[in-house]
């Protein structure tokens, strides 16, 4: 059973003009076949009632007519008066039927059979009327003594009095479709029309589920149509309230993006006014390591606010990096584009770096040199852990900035470092797609990373130490400025892990659509 055919009949499942329109339909069906049955009964009581007295009158025209004639041989009964094309006439004599025949169209007499002429000997002689198949058709019959002890039978045709019930029904029934059809198209009509301002109200409610609510600044524009919002209908109610409801919503948003932009604000300008003491923290340590003499606790202490500072300031320079992505989402996004992710900045050539952006003029950057420089880079500070690469052989060219690119790797290969345990291998992959795309891949074989985790691992000051190994010195923000990048490319970024395997894959627009091409893995030695 298709699931069209399943939702056919699961009424639960059908639109509600469909619904009301089946309801109005069977309620009319119910009336049709109601009325149908009355008028068929009480027409056929009263056709009934008409050949019934018109039997007894041809019954008492024929016992009249037999007893009337005086001779030595008895009258034919077909020979009375009035007799009607079709009547039947028998004679019953000490059991014996005689003269049993009918009067043809045609004014002849057509003799009755054997097997009619039994049936007729078999009839009660008491003039009860009775309803008998014959050979020639289904006949109303009554029988009546005359004075010689005689029974007289007289029967009149059926045959007319269905055709008019069966013409009745084929009435009834073409009546009644005509209508239920007519009604139908009415009906659905009406109830469309009538039912216009839910869909209305859907179609509005179905516009804001697909906006993105969660972050950025959000227009929110979409109301219900006055003419399916006015109160004092219960759908104009429903419509009131909704966009009543968006209102509400939609000020709490502003009320949201204001408490961002203020937080952000206050985020940028507390960490570029850190910097200042951090480096002066930063020079005086190293100064007084380098001109004074300290005991070793003192210079324990030394070496840990030396470490700690640098720490710091690695921290100021992720929201500094942050801060600058915000800035260029919100002054490159749209209205209502929440989410959407910052174009590269520098389109007018300018860069960023007259602007205090992220990054500068967007320029073509083969992936492949610049992946095997970082994975180089990596394996000379990571040396426990198994480094490979795949680049293809044409060059993978996509369209952005260069230090920026080789963040997002830095990134991703620091964290397969720093977050798995020795002796795992992570491997690099760059390759195109046949839509144009370009894709970076960074695989390891640690532990893998929690479902849940998974779920909110690019979200700023996301760490989950029990997820994986050696994670001391992180900040969480490492994957949310990877993000930041790549949607400033007009990229996306996805993570599928399980235990054994982790996958990081960026996937950057390129300049051309590339067609897949041969492949050959380049592995480092340690």
């Amino acid at each position: 059973m298709t699931s069209i055919t399943r939702n056919l009949l699961r009424p639960s499942s059908w639109h509600l003009s469909t619904r009301l329109v089946a309801v109005m339909l069977a309620l009319l069906t119910v009336i049709c076949v109601l009325v149908g049955m009355v008028s068929y009964s009480a027409l056929s009581m009263t056709v009934r009632s008409q050949l019934d007295s018109s039997l007894q009158q041809a019954s008492g025209r024929t016992v009249s007519f037999y007893t009337s004639q005086n001779g030595s041989s008895l009258p034919d009964p077909l020979n009375a008066r009035a007799t009607s094309a079709g009547q039947l006439s028998a004679v019953l004599s000490n059991g014996v039927v005689h003269y049993a025949a009918i009067l043809s169209d045609k004014g002849e007499r057509q003799q009755l059979t054997t097997a009619d002429a039994d049936i007729l000997a078999g009839l009660s002689p008491n003039g009860e009327l009775s309803t008998k198949t014959l050979s020639i058709g289904e006949y109303r019959l009554q029988t009546q003594a005359a004075p010689n002890r005689d029974i007289l039978i007289t029967g009149l045709p059926l045959a007319a009095t269905e055709q008019t019930l069966s013409t009745l029904v084929l009435s009834i029934v073409l009546v009644s479709l005509a209508g239920l059809l007519a009604l139908g198209w009415a009906g659905t009509a009406i109830i469309r029309r009538s039912l216009r301002p839910l869909a209305q109200l859907s179609d509005t409610a179905t516009r804001v589920s697909t906006l993105r609510l969660d972050a950025g600044e959000v227009t929110l524009g979409a109301r219900v149509p006055d003419a399916a919002a006015h109160p004092g209908t219960e759908v104009g109610n429903v419509g009131h309230a909704f966009n009543a409801m968006l209102e509400n919503v939609s000020h709490a948003l502003e009320a949201r993006q204001h408490s961002e932009t203020k937080l952000r604000r206050f985020v940028a300008d507390a960490s570029h006014e850190l910097r200042t003491p951090l480096t002066a923290i930063r020079g005086y340590a190293e100064l007084l390591a380098m001109t004074e003499q300290l005991s070793p606790d003192g210079q324990t202490s030394l070496d840990r606010v030396q470490d700690q500072s640098v720490r710091m300031s690695r921290l100021v320079e992720d929201l500094l990096t942050l801060a600058r992505l915000d800035e260029a989402a919100a002054g490159l996004a749209g209205p209502g584009s929440a989410g959407s992710g910052a174009a590269v900045p520098g389109a007018d050539g300018s860069g960023a770096a007259r602007n205090g952006k992220l990054m500068g003029a967007p320029t073509v950057v083969n992936l492949s040199p610049l992946v095997m420089e970082t994975v180089r880079d990596i394996q000379v500070a990571t040396p426990d852990h198994v480094w490979t690469l795949t680049v293809p052989d044409e060059p993978v060219e996509v369209l952005g900035e260069d230090q920026a690119l080789r963040q997002i790797l830095l990134n991703l290969l620091s964290n397969a470092a720093k977050h798995t345990p020795s002796g795992t291998a992570v491997h690099t992959a760059v390759s195109h797609t046949p839509g144009g795309w370009c894709l970076l891949e960074v695989s390891d074989t640690g532990p893998g990373i929690d479902s849940d985790f998974q779920n909110i691992i690019f979200d700023r000051f996301s760490r989950a130490d029990q997820a994986r190994t050696g994670t001391s010195g992180s900040t969480g923000l490492g994957l949310s400025i990877v993000q930041g990048i790549v949607r400033a490319h007009h990229g996306t970024m996805s993570v599928t892990s399980v235990p054994g395997l982790t996958t990081f894959t960026v996937r950057l627009p390129g300049t051309t659509a590339a067609a897949h091409s041969p492949m050959h893995p380049t592995a480092f030695s340690r």
